[in-house]
């Protein structure tokens, strides 16, 4: 077993065909690649189990929770390294199987199932999600909700900071701080929504609070905040006590679509909209559009994903799914813009903000790892490998244009035509 990075150096560039970018150190201390490159270390051989069993992002991934699988040196270049021999690399099982017909291919594999060792398979890490049967019922979208937000309000602090919004920022300075550009985008949502004192505004899937409470406070609207997470719930109702804003503010653990003393004046959607499912959009659609008065504006902040050949699902990728947004969903925003209308609104602006993402990301990740020993006490060792790869991995498809982030403004316009938006675009105020 000497030499095993050598060894696993050769077998993987004969696999991909291509020179590895990354070093390689292994659990016989051995390590090969290019110098000065970031270097993957692969802490035992059940790390290989694991990819030879599950090959591509899954096995990957699992090996990365379970701690077989590290990074030393710097994660964003060593996930864009591995982006082009992974995520970006098309290798459908046709392609697979042609493959394996190349003997020094079979070979290659052969080599490495004897030194991965015994042949059955580790477990699933425990942070993993099984796919569930029925999707975007009431009940397995209150569990999808728990898995991912309800893992404790005091590791969501030191990730997000203390503006405790979780959710794209907007950055006018990308210098600025992580709490000045949360506040901008919120203002700037409150803005297009033409907030203003004695409105109601409807925050469907509030959080912690962040967005009812700036738009009370700043605006002097009253606001209903719906979350399907205990934990947000607990936690933003503190915040509306502390904030003085009893009489203003109410939280509520409550599905949107049990939503009923419309109409409101506004309603923001601020990065929910990706956990409704393809097929539940244009319910989502029509039960916001029910929910606001004659002239009401919505404004729907959500992740899409571009355009592909197979238009058949919006899944997310599989480590997401299987991780971090249990039967999350990214559409086109096309699509999206289509569905929208289909429900009657009368869509007025979209805005792109996908860099803004990117920066807010590696915003959190900074903020994860300058408090790592305490965030794996917090949320344990697994969930904060799975948090610190989602984010860090996601920053790198905002960059690279494999995923965008945009803010859709859509107005229940009445018969009569009369949207009540200004004349000038992005003059928000009307």
């Amino acid at each position: 077993m000497a030499d095993a990075a050598s060894r696993l150096t050769r077998l993987a560039e004969q696999l991909l065909g291509a020179p590895l970018p990354l070093r390689i150190r292994a659990w016989d201390g051995s390590q090969a690649g290019p110098p000065g490159a970031p270097t993957l270390v692969v802490r035992n051989r059940r790390a290989l189990r694991r990819l030879l069993w599950k090959p591509g992002e899954l096995g990957l991934a699992r090996a990365w929770v379970a701690g077989d699988l590290g990074i030393d040196g710097d994660l964003y270049a060593a996930l864009a390294a591995l982006a082009g021999l992974i995520w970006e690399r098309e290798e459908d099982a046709r392609g697979l199987a042609e493959a394996l017909r190349d003997p020094a291919v079979r070979s290659a594999v052969r080599e490495l199932l004897r030194l991965a060792g015994p042949p059955l398979p580790p477990a699933p890490p425990r942070e993993e999600v099984r796919r569930r049967r029925h999707l975007h019922t009431r009940r397995s979208d209150r569990r999808a909700i728990s898995h991912h937000y309800d893992v404790g309000n005091d590791f969501y602090e030191i990730v997000l900071g203390p503006s405790m919004v979780y959710s794209c920022a907007y950055w006018p300075d990308p210098d600025g701080t992580l709490e000045q550009a949360q506040h901008d985008k919120l203002d700037l949502i409150c803005r297009k929504l033409a907030l203003a004192p004695g409105r109601r505004l409807l925050d469907v899937g509030c959080g912690w609070g962040s967005m009812a409470l700036h738009a009370a406070r700043e605006y002097g609207v009253s606001a209903i905040g719906v979350t399907l997470s205990h934990e947000q719930a607990t936690y933003a109702r503190k915040r509306v006590a502390d904030a003085g804003l009893a009489d203003r503010v109410e939280i509520r653990v409550q599905d949107y679509r049990d939503v009923r003393d419309g109409p409101y004046d506004a309603i923001s959607s601020i990065g929910m909209a990706e956990h409704v499912g393809g097929e539940r959009y244009l319910e989502y659609a029509r039960d916001l559009h029910n929910l606001l008065r004659p002239g009401g504006r919505l404004l729907n902040h959500q992740i899409a994903r571009r355009p592909q050949r197979d238009e058949t699902s919006y899944h997310v990728d599989e480590f997401i799914d299987a991780y971090v947004f249990p039967d999350g969903e990214l559409a086109p925003l096309g699509t999206t813009v289509t569905q929208l209308e289909s429900a009657g609104f009368e869509v007025r602006d979209v805005e792109s903000i996908r860099e803004h993402y990117a920066l807010t990301l590696r915003r959190w990740v900074a903020n994860l790892e300058a408090q790592w020993a305490r965030a794996a006490r917090l949320a344990g060792p697994g969930r904060a490998r799975v948090w610190r790869l989602y984010m860090a991995a996601s920053a790198l498809s905002f960059e690279r244009n494999r995923i965008g982030v945009n803010q859709v403004l859509a107005v229940r316009t009445p018969g009569s035509g009369e949207s009540g938006m200004p004349l000038r675009a992005r003059t928000w105020n009307a």
